[in-house]
């Protein structure tokens, strides 16, 4: 896998602003540096994302580790677990453009419903679902996050955040052994997300400084709004 300065500081960026978002409202590093990473480095999706992703839903765990609702993450689990082997199954078998077509839809279609129904319950039905869904995604192409964070979107900033960091924390380590067991993890993968790291640390650093923003009555619009500029961004590429 080749990155040349170009490619590096294109990834850099997208990682940076990611992280900034993901620290904010619980998600959106790898819906928003997946697109652009795929562009410029196409070799490096799904792995070295969710290998970036993974520090981070730790730190952002440690950070309000008082609010997880353990039952929700408990329940999104149990559909994760299915949820990875239709994953890897899709990384052997379907090209990431029609995966990342069917993931814009997926995601738009889910604002939608959002916009127009009233908050969705978190019991162990919507959870194993949710979970299910965004771990079928998050491990074919490291985009994991609107199922769970659209049900997650009416919840307070500190509860949502570290609900979806516990969640994200477990999920990503499925599909990285996952990745291993079906070889698709490689050394040059490893080694290009560690260059993205400082790119990551530094957007979570910066991150902070939002939550008085988020938290103040704004988590629910960015959540919505994230999701839908990535889901048209993610059917734009695959019209491409």
């Amino acid at each position: 896998m080749h990155v040349g300065a170009v490619e590096l500081i294109v990834a850099l960026g997208a990682v940076m602003m990611g992280s900034v978002v993901q620290g904010s409202i619980g998600f959106g590093l790898n819906l928003l540096a997946a697109p652009l990473v795929a562009i410029v480095v196409p070799e490096a999706l799904p792995t070295t994302l969710v290998l970036v992703a993974f520090p981070l839903t730790i730190t952002t765990v440690a950070r309000e580790h008082h609010a997880i609702d353990r039952v929700a993450v408990g329940r999104m689990l149990v559909g994760a677990v299915p949820g990875t082997l239709v994953g890897l199954y899709i990384v052997t078998q379907v090209g990431t453009t029609t995966l990342g077509t069917l993931v814009g839809v997926v995601t738009l279609l889910g604002v939608v419903l959002s916009v127009i129904s009233p908050p969705i319950p978190v019991t162990a039905l919507t959870g194993a679902i949710a979970g299910f869904a965004s771990n079928i995604f998050g491990t074919a192409a490291a985009v994991g996050g609107p199922p769970v964070a659209l049900l997650f979107q009416h919840r307070d900033g500190p509860s949502s955040r570290s609900t979806l960091g516990s969640f994200f924390a477990v999920s990503a380590s499925m599909s990285l052994v996952g990745y291993a067991i079906a070889g698709t993890f490689h050394g040059d993968q490893a080694l290009f997300a560690l260059a993205l790291a400082p790119a990551m640390i530094a957007g979570f650093w910066a991150s902070k400084h939002l939550h008085v923003f988020v938290d103040g009555g704004w988590l629910r619009p960015m959540v919505l709004i994230v999701s839908a500029i990535a889901g048209c961004v993610a059917i734009g590429r695959g019209l491409l």
